[in-house]
């Protein structure tokens, strides 16, 4: 009789790190990379728009900020995702640590609306705390490459990405919160001033995350499925012939079809890559599209930095309180994530998407009703600390019904249809803080919110995964 397994090793294997120390090297600096960088995200959009204000822009110039830097973020991703599985997929992602970077560097130093709003429409800046740059795409594509989804690895993995993406928030907003406070106590220090101080931490960890990517090996880049192809290809015939013995000459003779379409390195950059999808994955992505799409326009409307502002406005929230808030919102949104993993293996991914996601819509719809902080603060935490429970089994499933060869294309359409999305919600919402109707945007957002959900589990609840793996 065998003895049970130590509990120590049970809860290593259930809560998904044995998958994390299993998908390698690559996976662990994936993983950093985007921890770090979502350290800067943090720190940065839980003030930019009150940075705005301090500059004396007003509520619509701010909003309208945040609308065409997302219509930025859409173009660059676009640019980038299309071309990363051509150009490769670490060249693709050191440019863009070179953008956040130099897009850092100028928010730092500059103050011209116009000006900044170039730099964040042509570079890499976070106006909403959300990864809608060309990171996320490229990163998911890589780790569900790294892992496989019959075994469970996938989604353990990408939950731990996700898990620790919301960690390196929780710390980027709390110690922005502390280092504006600390600096505007300084002599020679106004706000503005220390506003300013924290866009340099975009370009440290722009730099960081550059030397991340430097280190990733060729395993990372799409090269690699095609090689796992052609030798997945060269055993099956080996196995063929011996089985089929004097037929072995006459078959190879015969020219072999191909197994699955060409992988996307073989594409032309001037080929449409919505065209090259096969009809199975066009099939599926057209039902999903639609949903992330009211999902993330949602998400727009109310995102964290216009989130803070009317916390900000209708309270009077100090600036170190505001951004220990938003961080014990971060580490509670980060301690969840680390149970999507587990319940995914179960639940399945479609109901760990849905039954996660309708309480922080919930608390979305209900949050501009309580009229004292308290309660408000408790439906910030329940939205939050739930919200991100869906992002790693959205990446799973994708994964999961599309293949391999087709994932960074996929992954690059939905970032651009989610960030498209998101472009029209903050100029909405800036337009009705303009009219003191700001509470307008939370309920509407909580609504579509809770359509995606509903929709979600309607469309997708049984459908069969893994076909072609």
């Amino acid at each position: 009789m065998h003895d049970p397994e130590p509990w120590r090793s049970k809860l290593y294997r259930e809560l998904g790190l044995a998958s994390v120390q299993s998908a390698g090297p690559a996976a662990w600096l994936i993983i950093l990379a985007r921890s770090l960088r979502m350290f800067a995200y943090g720190a940065v959009s839980v003030f930019i728009a009150l940075f705005f204000s301090s500059l004396g822009f007003s509520d619509f110039k701010i909003g309208l900020f945040m609308s065409l830097t997302l219509l930025g973020d859409v173009i660059l991703t676009l640019i980038l995702t299309f071309a990363a599985d051509n150009v490769g997929r670490r060249k693709t992602l050191l440019i863009g640590s070179i953008m956040m970077s130099v897009s850092g560097l100028v928010f730092w130093n500059l103050e011209n609306y116009w000006v900044l709003l170039f730099a964040a429409v042509v570079g890499i800046i976070s106006a909403s705390g959300g990864d809608f740059g060309p990171f996320r795409a490229i990163e998911e594509s890589i780790l569900s490459q790294l892992t496989s989804g019959k075994d469970r690895t996938r989604s353990d993995v990408l939950s731990w990405y996700v898990t620790t993406a919301s960690l390196g928030q929780a710390i980027g907003t709390e110690a922005s919160g502390r280092i504006v406070g600390r600096l505007k106590d300084m002599d020679g220090w106004d706000e503005k001033r220390a506003y300013h101080a924290i866009f340099a931490l975009y370009v440290v960890f722009g730099i960081v995350n550059a030397a991340c990517v430097l280190l990733l090996s060729d395993r990372v880049e799409a090269e690699a499925i095609a090689k796992e192809q052609d030798a997945e290809e060269i055993e099956a015939e080996v196995l063929l012939s011996h089985q089929e013995g004097d037929r072995q000459n006459l078959e190879q003779d015969q020219p072999n079809p191909p197994a699955s379409p060409p992988p996307a390195t073989s594409t032309s950059l001037s080929t449409s890559r919505l065209a090259q999808l096969s009809p199975a994955t066009r099939s599926v992505m057209y039902k999903l599209w639609p949903l992330l799409a009211v999902d993330t326009l949602a998400d727009g409307m109310v995102n964290l930095s216009l989130t803070s502002y009317y916390l900000t406005s209708k309270f009077q929230i100090a600036s170190s309180t505001l951004g220990d808030i938003t961080s014990m919102a971060f580490f509670l949104a980060a301690l969840s994530t680390v149970f999507a993993g587990p319940l995914a293996n179960r639940l399945g991914l479609i109901n760990t998407m849905v039954f996660t996601h309708i309480p922080s819509s919930a608390a979305v719809l209900l949050f501009p009703l309580p009229p004292n902080l308290v309660i408000t603060i408790i439906l910030f935490f329940v939205r939050m600390g739930l919200n991100n429970m869906d992002q790693a089994p959205r990446a799973a499933f994708i994964a999961a019904v599309v293949p391999a060869s087709e994932r960074t294309a996929v992954n690059g359409i939905t970032s651009t249809l989610r960030t498209l999305s998101s472009t029209a919600g903050p100029l909405i919402t800036g337009s009705l803080a303009g009219q003191d109707s700001f509470w307008i945007a939370f309920v509407t957002a909580g609504v579509l919110r809770l359509s995606y959900d509903f929709g979600l589990w309607a469309l997708f609840v049984n459908f069969n995964l893994h076909q072609h793996e």
